[in-house]
């Protein structure tokens, strides 16, 4: 499996278990801490999925999600949005919604599924 996720957290300690996880199931992972550089790195690593949480220290989630959906570049791009405060499923048929989301805490096999899910699609 040569499938790329992108993942974007601010918690370092998620994104180290997210990436040993994803590493460990085949994929290749590139890690952000912060979404300034969010578009840059999608264009330079073309991920084949975006996994990020809502709550980031210095943007929301969600804000990047709808940049990345209604952005003809990157609109294709499948995105899981991560939240232990939110509950997204509401919204997932919405203009510039992700594709999933994945509420905290979460079952790994679950999000194993939903990110294979995504990328079958």
């Amino acid at each position: 499996m040569d499938k790329k996720i992108l993942i974007l957290d601010d918690n370092a300690d998620i994104l180290d278990m997210l990436s040993i996880l994803l590493i460990d199931s085949g994929y290749q992972v590139h890690a952000l801490s912060s979404g300034e550089k969010v578009f840059e790195i999608i264009k330079k690593f073309h991920p084949d999925l975006v996994l990020m949480d809502v709550m980031l220290a210095n943007m929301d989630g969600r804000v990047i999600c709808r940049e990345i959906k209604t952005n003809t570049e990157t609109d294709s791009i499948p995105v899981i949005l991560i939240s232990g405060t939110h509950d997204l499923a509401k919204s997932l048929n919405r203009q510039g919604a992700p594709n999933d989301f994945i509420a905290k805490p979460f079952d790994i096999q679950n999000l194993l599924a939903k990110i294979e899910r995504q990328l079958v699609d």
